[in-house]
């Protein structure tokens, strides 16, 4: 029989009659009952229980692993460019930072939970090293700590009204991108930077998709930049901050990467040029310290009290935080005696120093290569590159392992084409690499991170990565 357009068929095993006014009511059909099955139960679950707006969750960063670990069990030597993890690929803590970790682990409140926004002895202290640059004014009660950025993220843009998007970079960091696109449950809002500006964002569009997008209450700044390694100048971001005033807008600038910079470059933080405008600072340690295990992170609130509106988000943040309680206690309680012992900015220095000097070696060795865009990094620990030659499905690069060329050239046939180099580069040479198509790009690229330690390893990957471009592009 038909119920509107749907027609509802009997349980029976052994008959095809139709039945009338099933028990279960008209509300339990759907049209997306498949009639050509044999009678069986049917094995989806009663409701739809996905989320609207699941489908924009992707992280290539780590989605390239799976493969990668299928390689190694075929016999290749994997290097995971793919991933900001010093210390997993050979980065050292200094003794002094461990020494200062081990003694808080002996004080048993280290072990209790910390209050929901976070330890206040280190709150006050990172207000006062905010207000000791002298831009924006702050307290502890600015400041909420939360497991590692990545956590903080998705609350920020979680608590959003769905109506209201936040436009960010791209290519974009995926945890901004897929957190802001499953908040609105659809596709992500992102303005322009510019591979040939330095990657600096492309401020006339920017300028344009807030102006023509009434939606748009937030801009998402990150800076020192990943992907790119892009450093904004202080006139990029008091811009910035000029159309969030002029639209009434509030700004999120993820700062992760704060203290990473070199060739000459400085980054400028959000709260030195903020004015009277809404905003959030994200911060961390993970990249800095550097200890991603910790998973701390925090915000810094900025005029709250200034917007009505804006003061009511943040509650929400600090209502929602106070359902899981605390944030770790133990990364929290160190960062005071870490961040204000001498030998931290040394520490600091050091760091970019290396940063600096892999930065310059592998510009030098991918700028010269015909059909790519190399762009030097200045800040973070990444470089992103773009393809300026076409790419096409017939390209490839020579696998000798058997399995290894039969597994890529099965997984290639639907991919992005930077995608399909990035298979065909991991099969053949071990380099792994995240396609720029995973960062919410329409570019054609890849990202590769700085973080080898080894530096005659450091110059094989990307010696072996330059030759293998030009490679896979003349085939």
């Amino acid at each position: 029989m038909l119920i509107g357009s749907t027609m509802v068929k009997t349980l029976s095993s052994h008959d095809r009659d139709w039945e009338f006014d099933p028990p279960w009511g008209h509300s339990f059909l759907t049209s997306e009952i498949d009639w050509q099955r044999p009678y069986e139960r049917y094995e989806t679950m009663r409701n739809n229980i996905v989320a609207t707006g699941a489908e924009e969750i992707h992280y290539e960063i780590r989605e390239i692993v799976a493969v990668a670990k299928e390689f190694e069990k075929m016999g290749v030597k994997v290097s995971w460019e793919n991933i900001g993890d010093p210390v997993n690929k050979g980065e050292k803590i200094p003794a002094w930072i461990k020494s200062i970790v081990k003694e808080a682990a002996d004080d048993e409140s280290t072990y209790a939970y910390s209050p929901t926004m976070g330890l206040e002895k280190t709150r006050d202290f990172l207000a006062e090293q905010t207000n000791k640059r002298g831009g924006i004014k702050i307290t502890k009660d600015d400041i909420i700590f939360f497991n590692g950025l990545g956590d903080a993220i998705s609350k920020v843009y979680g608590l959003l009204k769905r109506e209201a998007r936040v436009v960010g970079p791209s290519p974009a960091y995926t945890t901004h991108s897929s957190s802001e696109a499953m908040h609105a449950s659809t596709k992500p809002l992102t303005y322009n930077l510019d591979p040939h500006n330095h990657w600096y964002p492309d401020l006339d569009d920017l300028r344009k998709k807030v102006e023509y997008n009434p939606v748009v209450s937030g801009i998402t700044i990150i800076n020192p930049n990943n992907p790119t390694g892009a450093v904004y100048p202080k006139e990029i971001m008091r811009e910035i901050v000029d159309i969030a005033k002029e639209f009434d807008l509030f700004v999120i600038s993820d700062e992760i990467y704060a203290n990473i910079y070199y060739n000459g470059t400085k980054s400028v933080l959000l709260g030195d040029i903020i004015g009277d405008v809404c905003g959030i600072s994200m911060k961390g340690i993970s990249k800095e310290v550097p200890w991603p295990g910790a998973r701390c992170g925090w915000i810094e609130v900025y005029n709250a009290d200034k917007d009505s509106m804006f003061k009511r988000y943040i509650k929400s943040i600090i209502d929602d935080k106070m359902l899981e309680v605390c944030s770790t206690t133990l990364p929290q309680s160190v960062i005071p005696n870490i961040y204000s012992d001498k030998r931290y900015r040394d520490h600091q220095k050091e760091r970019n120093k290396l940063f600096e000097k892999r930065a310059i070696l592998a510009h030098a060795m991918l700028e010269e290569v015909n059909g790519i865009h190399a762009e030097r990094a200045n800040g973070a620990f990444y470089m992103t590159v773009v393809f300026e030659k076409q790419l096409n499905n017939k390209q490839k690069l020579k696998i000798e392992n058997k399995n290894v060329r039969e597994y890529v050239e099965r997984i290639v046939s639907n991919v992005a084409p930077d995608k399909r180099f990035a298979y065909y580069l991991l099969g053949a040479t071990g380099i792994c690499i995240v396609p720029l198509s995973g960062f919410e790009s329409d570019l054609n690229g890849f990202r590769i991170t700085l973080l080898e330690t080894d530096e005659k390893r450091f110059e094989w990957i990307f010696k072996t990565l330059a030759k293998s471009i030009q490679e896979y592009l003349n085939s």
